[in-house]
């Protein structure tokens, strides 16, 4: 069976990792699925359910973050997404923190339906974490601090790693 992309966000295709059977995690990369994310008091918001990419450039674009069960009341409504550059790895343990994500943002912040990725979507995600909104071009949208990438993996990631995920070796 043929997996589902995720529609568009402006000529941007963005899927699922686990949806790219023939890719994986590159070498050098934390597989953070399933790791805690916490806010920038140190409170679990949830975790990482699924990684966001952008097939064409081999980069992870957002964690989708599953909730706490507290967090909403509804259960289609317990997944939000989190651009790559505003997470950042624990030195040391299994943990992603957001600083920006708050008892006070989560109230504000647009849920997450598989497939339904528009570039209102990402503004209104940007808007609940108090982030600038990059122009709306379909080629500079992610050339902004909220998608780097780097800052996200920090010294966990070693320096020559090129890509976020990579095809399969066979």
């Amino acid at each position: 069976m043929e997996p589902t992309p995720i529609p568009s966000a402006q000529g941007m295709h963005l899927r699922r990792l686990r949806d790219l059977t023939e890719y994986e995690v590159a070498d050098g990369n934390p597989d953070v699925r399933g790791w805690a994310v916490r806010g920038g008091d140190g409170r679990q918001f949830g975790i990482v359910s699924e990684l966001i990419v952008e097939e064409q450039t081999l980069k992870v674009r957002y964690l989708d973050v599953e909730l706490d069960a507290s967090l909403r009341s509804n259960e289609q409504e317990r997944h939000i997404l989190v651009p790559i550059g505003v997470a950042a790895l624990d030195e040391d343990g299994d943990n992603l923190f957001v600083p920006s994500l708050t008892l006070d943002s989560v109230p504000e912040y647009p849920p997450y339906q598989e497939f339904q990725i528009s570039r209102e979507y990402e503004q209104a995600m940007l808007r609940a974490l108090r982030l600038q909104l990059p122009e709306n071009t379909t080629d500079t949208f992610y050339e902004q601090p909220s998608f780097d990438e780097h800052s996200f993996y920090g010294n966990r990631r070693t320096a020559d790693t090129p890509a976020s995920f990579r095809r399969r070796l066979e």
